[in-house]
């Protein structure tokens, strides 16, 4: 069965968080690779108001089979009580990069 390549988001509340949790997902080899974007300014509805934050974007390279574990890390590790996490299947990809990828975390 072959792999099915994810992206991942989730926004963090800091750079350092950000990067905490990057590590993690890296150590585990739960993620090939995780791009952080700071100064992500977010509005958002939080206890029926429009909120704002300055936040750090993951953009997490993975795979479906992994999703579930990084899933719980991300929960574990973040200071949100409800974290952002919104994964999207990749359907067409540099093959070179794709195979860098699955080399790069966890078997399925």
């Amino acid at each position: 069965m072959a792999m099915e390549p994810m992206i991942i988001f989730v926004t963090a509340s800091s750079p350092q968080e950000a990067q905490e949790i990057a590590r993690h997902l890296l150590s585990q080899k739960l993620a090939a690779c995780v791009n952080m974007i700071n100064g992500v300014n977010s509005l958002f509805w939080w206890d029926q108001k429009i909120d704002q934050a300055q936040e750090t974007l993951l953009i997490i390279k993975s795979f479906a089979h992994l999703f579930a574990e990084i899933k719980a890390v991300v929960k574990t590790e973040h200071s949100y009580s409800i974290p952002e996490i919104l994964a999207f299947r990749v359907s067409e990809g540099s093959q070179e990069y794709l195979d860098w990828m699955s080399q790069s975390v966890k078997a399925a």
